[in-house]
C-alpha cells in the first residue's frame, strides 16, 4: 500500500503537475459540461408542474430555449474537452516512449544479455499507453463524475431527504466494494503486462528465427508455445474480469433494490400529497445523473488502475542504472595512442562462477593481440572487456595509462571499432549500414571503405549496387557478404582501438583471401584485439594469447608457440591436418 501511495505521488509530481494548466482548463470544461447537463432534469419538473399543469405555453418557450442552450454548451464543451486532453495524452505517450527508449539504449550490455528484445519492445511501446487515462479524459471525467454526483446529491436532498438517504446507503456499500476490487485488480494488471511482454518477446524471436523453425520442422512446437502464452494471458484476463464483474453486478443489485424502495416510498408520498409528479420525475432524473457517474467511475477507476500498473513497470525499467551514470567515469580522453594493459582481470557473469581469472597482458599502441582457445574459454569476454561492454570485478584495464573504468564511454567508444561474430546489420541498404558509424562521411570515404573490404566484389552484381535493400538483419546477403559489409563499416569508423571477434568466421576461401589484405591495412597503426578460430589468419600477430578455462595458458608469437609444442601447437597442427 505504501508503494501504491508512492507511485501516485510520483505520477502527480512528474506527469500531472507539469500539465496542471491544461488539466485545470479541462476541469473547467468538465464543470461547464456537467452543470449544463443538469439543466434538463430540472426543466422536467417545471414542464410537468408549471407548463402542463397550468397550460403556460409562454413559459414553455423560455424553458425550451434554456434547455437548447444547455445542450449546445454541453456538446461544445465535450468536443473541446476530448480534443484538447486526448491530444495532450497522445503527446505525452510519445514523449514517454522516447524517454524510456533513451534510457534503455544506455543500459549495460549485460542487461540486454538477460532480457528478450521483444519484451523490451512491449515495455517501451505498450506499458506507457495507460497514461492516457491520467492526462486524457479519464482523470478529468473522474473528477467530473464526482462533481456531478455531489451536485445531484444536493438537489436530491432538496427534493426529498428521506428518499435520498435510502439511495445513499447502497451507494456507499457499492463504493466500498469498488475500492477493495481495484486494490485487488492492480497486481493482476501488472502481471498481465509482464505476461504480454514475455509472449511478445517469444513471438518476436519466433518470427526472427523462422528459418531455424522450418529447418527443424518445429512449427507445431512454436504454435504450442505461443498457445500456452496466450492461454496464460486469458487466465489473467479472466481473473480481472471476475473482479470487475463483481463490481458491476453489485451495482446492478444494490441500485435495483434502491429503485424498488424509491418506487414504494415516492408512490406513497405522491398519494399523500407530500411530493408532486414533477418532483418525482426530477428526482428520478437527478438520481440518474448521480448514479451514472458512479458506475462510470468504476470503469474509469479500472482504466486508471491499469494505467498505474503499466507506469509501475515503466518506473521499474527507467530506475535501472545506465552505464553512463557511473559516477567513476569522469575522465574524457581526446585522441588516444592505444596502449592497452590488462592487470589481474577477473570477471564473472554469475556470482561465484568466474569466467576469466588473473588475466594480464600488454597491447602496445599499434600492436595486434590475438586470442585463441576452445569455445567457452573466455576469449569473447576479454574482447567485451576491451570494448568496455563489460566492467571487470577484479583488476584494472588501462588505456594510455588511464583506468578504463574511469573514462567516459562516449570519449572511448568514439575511437573504438568492432566487427563482431554475429555481423549484425540493420534493415535498410548496404550504403546505410556502412555509413552507420559516420552518417556524414563523404562519398569518397565511403567508396574507400567499400574498396578496402571488397564489398564492390558483390555489389557490382546487384542492380541497385550499394543502395540494395538487404532485409531484416541483412537476411538477403550471404554470411560472407554480411561480414564484408561489417568490416567496411569498421574501416569507415577509422578507430584507434579495433576489436575483431571471429571477423573472418563467415567467409569462404575466396572472400577470406580478399579480406586478409584489407584487415592488414585496417589493423595497421591501430591497437587490435583479434579472436580467431582459423589460426592461419593470425600468424603475423605481435602476440598470441592461448586462453583456456578462463586463464592465459600460453603467450608468444606464432613461431615461439609452435616451438613450444604446447596447446597452441596442438590446435594449429590439428587445423593444418583438416
Amino acid at each position: 500500500m505504501a508503494k501504491y501511495r508512492a507511485s501516485l505521488k510520483k505520477v502527480f509530481r512528474t506527469i500531472i503537475w507539469p500539465r496542471r494548466r491544461i488539466l485545470l482548463f479541462g476541469l473547467f470544461l468538465i464543470v461547464i459540461n456537467r452543470l449544463s447537463g443538469l439543466v434538463l432534469p430540472g426543466a422536467s419538473k417545471y414542464l410537468i408542474d408549471e407548463v402542463i399543469a397550468n397550460g403556460d405555453l409562454e413559459f414553455m418557450k423560455v424553458l425550451l430555449l434554456g434547455v437548447s442552450g444547455a445542450i449546445i454548451i454541453q456538446a461544445t464543451s465535450s468536443f473541446f474537452l476530448t480534443r484538447i486532453l486526448s491530444v495532450e495524452a497522445q503527446h505525452l505517450i510519445s514523449k514517454l516512449r522516447s524517454q524510456v527508449q533513451q534510457h534503455v539504449i544506455y543500459l549495460p550490455v549485460r542487461f540486454f544479455d538477460n532480457t528478450k528484445s521483444g519484451e523490451l519492445v512491449s515495455r517501451i511501446m505498450t506499458d506507457v499507453e495507460g497514461v492516457r487515462n491520467l492526462v486524457g479524459t479519464g482523470l478529468v471525467q473522474l473528477f467530473g463524475g464526482v462533481l456531478t454526483s455531489i451536485v445531484a446529491l444536493v438537489l436530491l436532498i432538496n427534493i426529498s431527504p428521506l428518499l435520498t438517504l435510502y439511495v445513499v446507503i447502497p451507494l456507499a456499500i457499492f463504493g466500498f466494494i469498488s475500492l477493495k476490487a481495484f486494490a485487488y485488480i492492480r497486481p493482476i494488471f501488472r502481471e498481465r503486462r509482464k505476461i504480454n511482454a514475455d509472449v511478445t518477446g517469444r513471438l518476436t524471436e519466433s518470427l526472427g528465427g523462422i528459418r531455424i523453425i522450418k529447418g527443424f520442422n518445429a512449427e507445431k512446437q512454436e504454435i504450442n508455445t505461443f498457445s500456452d502464452g496466450v492461454e496464460h494471458i486469458f487466465r489473467n484476463v479472466r481473473k480481472s474480469l471476475t473482479s470487475t464483474s463483481l463490481v458491476t453486478s453489485s451495482a446492478t443489485l444494490l441500485l435495483g433494490l434502491a429503485t424498488v424502495g424509491i418506487m414504494a416510498i415516492s408512490g406513497y408520498m405522491i398519494v399523500k400529497g407530500d411530493m408532486t409528479v414533477g418532483d418525482f420525475f426530477a428526482f428520478i432524473l437527478y438520481l440518474g445523473f448521480m448514479i451514472a457517474p458512479i458506475v462510470q467511475m468504476s470503469n474509469i477507476g479500472s482504466q486508471i488502475t491499469e494505467g498505474l500498473a503499466g507506469l509501475d513497470r515503466t518506473e521499474e525499467l527507467i530506475s535501472k542504472d545506465r552505464e553512463i551514470d557511473d559516477p567513476k567515469r569522469k575522465v574524457s580522453i581526446p585522441k588516444i595512442r592505444g596502449d592497452m594493459k590488462f592487470s589481474g582481470i577477473g570477471f564473472s557473469y554469475e556470482e561465484g562462477n568466474k569466467v576469466i581469472e588473473d588475466i594480464s597482458f600488454n597491447s602496445p599502441a599499434g600492436s595486434v593481440t590475438a586470442l585463441v582457445g576452445s569455445s567457452g574459454s573466455g576469449k569473447t569476454t576479454i574482447a567485451g572487456l576491451s570494448a568496455s561492454f563489460l566492467v571487470p570485478q577484479e583488476g584494472t584495464i588501462s588505456i594510455d595509462g588511464v583506468d578504463l573504468s574511469t573514462v567516459t564511454l562516449d570519449s572511448y567508444r568514439a575511437q573504438l571499432g568492432v566487427v563482431m561474430q554475429d555481423d549484425f546489420l540493420f534493415e535498410g541498404t548496404i550504403r546505410d549500414n556502412i555509413l552507420f558509424p559516420r552518417p556524414d562521411a563523404s562519398e569518397e570515404e565511403l567508396l574507400h571503405a567499400v574498396k578496402a573490404a571488397h564489398v564492390s566484389e558483390f555489389t557490382d552484381r546487384f542492380e541497385d549496387g550499394l543502395d540494395t535493400l538487404i532485409g531484416e538483419r541483412g537476411v538477403k546477403l550471404s554470411g560472407g557478404q554480411r561480414q564484408r559489409v561489417a568490416i567496411a563499416r569498421a574501416v569507415l569508423a577509422n578507430p584507434r582501438i579495433l576489436i575483431l571477434d571471429e571477423a573472418t568466421s563467415n567467409l569462404d576461401t575466396e572472400s577470406e583471401a580478399f579480406i586478409q589484405d584489407s584487415l592488414a591495412q585496417l589493423m595497421h597503426g591501430r591497437t587490435t584485439i583479434v579472436i580467431a578460430h582459423r589460426l592461419s589468419t593470425i600468424r603475423q600477430a605481435d602476440q598470441i594469447l592461448v586462453v583456456e578455462a578462463g586463464k592465459i595458458a600460453e603467450r608468444g608469437t606464432h613461431d615461439e608457440l609452435i616451438a613450444l609444442q604446447g596447446r597452441y601447437y596442438d590446435l594449429y597442427t590439428y587445423q593444418a591436418r583438416i
